[in-house]
């Protein structure tokens, strides 16, 4: 049985559980049927953001979950995110409340800056994530963005506040020139693009990294090959620790994530996975096994985001 009280101590004093739910692309009655079987397998922590326009699922999900007593409020960590098109300080309150009302469950334990890079207000939608279109680009500083959000912390409504997709020179600048820390920087991380170089910088700071697409993007990888770099998902090598250990290839590498000093935020709706998922807290992979999986790393993206290169705050074009 999984360990629920796994988790790691924020540098506020926040706790986070170290093993959370991803719920990208999960829709409607994906996501409510995803977020119950997740908490009754004991999933602590919920990943969603106003992008992924499940937020009012994923609360629903939680609250039905508290109605029968499986949780209480306090005992669930759930995560969402300001999307690109509300970095404009004047739009950042409106932004986080719209995401509170639809998850409809008190507070927020951590809200995101999803991107350093700014988009042009447009109404309260967002692009369908589904079919990506380049939006119109706007020059708001990150910074002006963060500020924004530590206004947001003397509410009581959210707990932490961290970024995403940064880099290390971004995330030097916000601690350089802001007031409040962030907490997390939610990257992608997988054996492939292990991001040993930014989990050190950002240790060094007390922030933690989150890792999403922690297995790569299988099913992206199975649609274009020639432009989705192969997972470590199905390579001898990471199948043969699994069989001494009696896992699951995914298992071994969220179990690698997790000793590398991150937090992974898998996505699934499937039951079976879901549960094998959480099931990595019964071992450890040794120094030699670790040396195994961090010979996967070839640096390279499965979500580049390269239609945004042009952008001024663009976060990849440095190494880390």
């Amino acid at each position: 049985m999984p360990s629920f009280a796994s988790t790691v101590t924020l540098n506020n004093g926040q706790n986070m559980p170290i093993l959370g739910l991803g719920t990208w692309l999960s829709r409607e009655g994906e996501a409510i049927e995803a977020v119950k079987v997740a908490i009754d397998a004991g999933y602590r922590h919920i990943d969603t953001a106003y992008l992924y326009g499940n937020e009012k699922e994923v609360g629903q999900a939680i609250r039905e979950k508290i109605a029968e007593g499986v949780i209480k409020r306090e005992d669930i960590f759930v995560t969402t995110k300001l999307w690109n098109s509300y970095h404009d300080p004047i739009n950042v309150e409106e932004a986080f409340n719209r995401s509170l009302t639809n998850l409809d469950i008190d507070y927020i334990d951590l809200y995101l800056m999803h991107w350093p890079m700014s988009y042009k207000f447009d109404a309260w939608k967002t692009n369908d994530p589904d079919a990506p279109t380049v939006p119109e680009f706007t020059e708001v500083d990150y910074v002006d963005t963060w500020r924004a959000m530590e206004k947001l912390l003397n509410g009581g409504k959210v707990r932490s506040i961290g970024v995403s997709n940064f880099n290390s020179e971004q995330v030097g600048r916000i601690v350089k020139e802001c007031t409040v820390k962030p907490v997390t920087n939610q990257v992608e991380c997988n054996p492939g693009l292990n991001q040993r170089k930014l989990i050190e910088f950002c240790k060094n700071l007390d922030i933690t990294i989150t890792a999403y697409s922690p297995l790569g993007r299988p099913n992206y990888y199975e649609k274009d090959p020639k432009n989705t770099p192969k997972p470590a998902l199905d390579d001898a090598r990471v199948a043969n620790i699994a069989k001494k250990y009696g896992k699951t290839s995914g298992q071994i590498i969220l179990r690698y994530l997790v000793d590398i000093g991150t937090i992974p935020v898998p996505k699934s709706a499937n039951e079976q996975r879901l549960r094998q998922n959480i099931d990595i807290f019964d071992f450890k992979l040794t120094e030699a096994e670790i040396k195994v999986m961090d010979n996967f790393n070839n640096g390279k993206r499965t979500v580049p985001f390269a239609h945004h290169i042009n952008h001024k705050y663009y976060p990849f074009s440095i190494e880390y």
